[in-house]
């Protein structure tokens, strides 16, 4: 058993660059933004938990154009330390532009693990997270819904041999199902 704050990647391995990318997106979830409002469209594997939920007032963009494969789901842990998928995997090509799926404004920009990361701040607190990703813009820049921030970078990831993006939602420290957001979540049937 881990202690809660200690994370795992979703091969089961503790990861620095978790950790730090959850530092990071802690202190990068201040945005100007309005709040939009929110309904809970998902649950977790753990007791019926809420964990994800999508604007009402219209549905996100796909962070690619045309609308991408999903190679991986989402599949959150039963608890924070233990490993899972905090987002969903995309397939791309090397070069395509990342696209913010909302309006927002970019939050932080860098390197984690030796990939690079963007971090878009939304309306209601929520977060988009996308890497490997270059040439984002500054941190501060406004974006508007379908907006570059971004290439798909050459560094290979975890989609190897294929090439792929990883985009994860958070609103606050919980993780969300980006697939919520553009109307393509699995159901889950929990038991009574």
């Amino acid at each position: 058993m881990r202690p809660p704050g200690v994370r795992v990647d979703e091969h089961g391995a503790m990861s620095i660059g978790s950790a730090l990318l959850g530092a990071v997106l802690a202190v990068a979830s201040v945005t100007n933004a309005a709040a939009l409002p929110v309904v809970p469209t998902g649950a977790s594997k753990a007791g019926g938990l809420q964990v994800s939920g999508a604007p009402t007032g219209g549905r996100w963009a796909w962070p690619l154009d045309p609308a991408p494969e999903v190679v991986r789901q989402f599949d959150p842990p039963d608890q924070p330390w233990l490993p899972g998928h905090r987002g969903v995997d995309l397939a791309a090509a090397a070069g395509q532009s990342v696209l913010a799926p909302a309006d927002g404004q970019v939050t932080w920009t860098g390197v984690i693990a030796g990939r690079g990361v963007v971090v878009v701040g939304h309306p209601g607190g929520l977060r988009s997270t996308f890497e490997p990703v270059t040439g984002a813009p500054v941190t501060g820049t406004r974006v508007a819904r379908g907006a570059r921030v971004g290439s798909v970078a050459t560094t290979p990831g975890h989609c190897v041999p294929r090439t792929c993006v990883h985009w994860g939602v958070l609103r606050g420290e919980t993780y969300l199902d980006p697939l919520s957001f553009v109307g393509r979540a699995r159901i889950v049937l929990l038991p009574l």
